[in-house]
């Protein structure tokens, strides 16, 4: 009955081709949707749950691991259409997700475009609406570093701070796997930083790489970047 199932959903964006990788947590009693992708992305998740076997109308849970756009940009449309879904977050992400705060990426975002060049600067104005138009959405739970949950067969919250201040991911301890949402992505067969140029707090970011790369897990599932099967231990 415990699965984890990883989706693979591509897309345009702009002129390029975007993939995705959100994955579900399901046990007897939970069907956790661990990030859900940018706005007007429901039909390709709903999509892609049908063809790997999974009613839509069966989650229970959205968790989010932040709030940047490709993360928490659908919510407000999942929320929508399956009102009986509990969305789950840090505290401190709530606070951006629920839109009691200004998004800090668009805070970014807005210092950035009043530096860039004159040729840069529409890709910049572009980009700052884009942010402004994610739908904020109400957080039902809020969690922390270190609460369990039986999803998948038991998962542990695992706190990843860094590439934002409330960034959180998920240790699966039935599969001794890690979900990373930004915390690391997979470059070249290796986990790395999530766009370290725009990450909010380098530093911190580095520490919390270093921590889950030092868990020894078999499994990284990561946002960006999919599937990484740990070769050897450290």
């Amino acid at each position: 009955m415990n699965k984890i199932v990883m989706l693979d959903i591509s897309f345009e964006y702009g002129d390029e081709t975007k993939t995705i990788n959100p994955i579900i947590l399901i046990d007897k009693n939970d069907v956790v949707l661990v990030d859900c992708g940018y706005p007007a992305l429901l039909t390709l998740l709903e999509d892609e749950m049908k063809l790997k076997g999974i009613d839509p109308d069966s989650l229970t849970k959205v968790l989010i691991t932040h709030h940047d756009d490709d993360h928490m940009g659908a919510l407000y449309e999942i929320k929508e259409k399956y009102p009986h879904i509990k969305v789950v977050s840090s505290e401190i992400e709530s606070e951006y997700i629920s839109g009691k705060r200004k998004s800090l990426r668009l805070l970014q975002a807005e210092e950035i475009l009043k530096v860039m060049p004159e040729e840069q600067k529409q890709f910049g104005i572009d980009f700052c609406e884009t942010l402004r138009k994610v739908k904020s959405v109400n957080v039902d739970i809020t969690v922390k570093d270190g609460d369990n949950f039986d999803w998948a067969g038991g998962c542990q919250v695992i706190s990843t701070p860094g590439h934002t201040p409330g960034h959180i991911s998920l240790f699966l301890t039935e599969t001794n796997s890690i979900v990373t949402g930004d915390a690391a992505v997979i470059e070249n067969g290796e986990l790395v930083i999530a766009n370290p140029q725009f990450t909010l707090d380098l530093s911190t970011a580095e520490n919390s790489l270093e921590k889950i790369m030092s868990m020894n897990v078999d499994n990284y599932y990561c946002y960006h970047g999919g599937k990484l099967i740990r070769t050897t231990t450290r």
